[in-house]
Formats: C-alpha cells, structure tokens, sequence
C-alpha cells in the first residue's frame, strides 16, 4: 500500500532528470542523496512517467532544494510502483 506522494524533478536539464521532491504539508521539499540508490530512482522514474532509470548522479548534482528535506534514508526494492510504498523513517527525519 504506502501513502501517495506527490514526486516531481528539478531543476535538472529536461523533465525526466534533477533533484528529487516530494509535496507534504502543501510545501515541496527535497529527498536526501543519503542512501538513494538505483532502486530508488527506478521507483521515481516509473512515478513521474519517464521511463527506466539510467543513473544516480553524486550527491548534490542539482543542487540543494529551496525547502526543507522531507526524506531521508528511502529504501525501495525497486519494484514498488510509487515512492510512498518504499520504506523510510518519518516526514523530516534526517540527519
């Protein structure tokens, strides 16, 4: 099951590449790189209709969000059809 999420990328150079955010308290905010992996980007990729995922750029590739880092430590299997059934701690639990 999980939680819908609302998943958008920013400010990468097309649609379907950038920062991971997700929508909460009607406030978008970034994703922690801490333990994004393949999997991961795969689920958010399938989200956002782009397809398969082809990369997981280095920490900070596009840069800090202008909001909060809502998620940290995602842990997807990489089958999981949206990000919200992947396993994470709570809303703001990051170190």
């Amino acid at each position: 099951a999980g939680e819908p999420l609302h998943v958008r990328l920013a400010d990468g150079p097309d649609r379907c590449a950038g920062r991971v955010e997700v929508l909460h308290l009607r406030r978008w905010g970034t994703v922690c790189a801490d333990g994004w992996d393949l999997a991961a980007a795969r689920v958010t990729c399938r989200q956002v209709g782009c397809g398969a995922a082809v990369a997981v750029p280095g920490h900070g590739r596009f840069g800090p969000g202008p909001g909060p880092v809502w998620l940290a430590q995602v842990r997807c299997s990489g089958e999981e059809l949206t990000l919200g059934q992947c396993g994470r701690p709570g809303w703001g639990q990051h170190s």
